[in-house]
């Protein structure tokens, strides 16, 4: 059974609802297993909780 733990800055129930879908479909399709087989972890963390290069992504300069 897949288990796929996405981490990520938070994002609207849609585009995940989308993501889980299209993840799922590609495990279906590869692995030929049935879609009740794969389970989704979405494990979101705010801009203030994440840092790149030293940098918290809360401050990173938008272009």
């Amino acid at each position: 059974m897949p288990i796929v733990t996405i981490q990520q800055s938070p994002r609207s129930v849609e585009m995940k609802r989308e993501l889980a879908h299209k993840i799922t479909e590609a495990f279906v399709q590869a692995y030929e297993i049935s879609p009740d087989a794969v389970q989704i972890f979405f494990a979101e963390t705010s801009h203030e909780n994440w840092a790149k290069g030293g940098e918290l992504a809360i401050d990173w300069k938008k272009p």
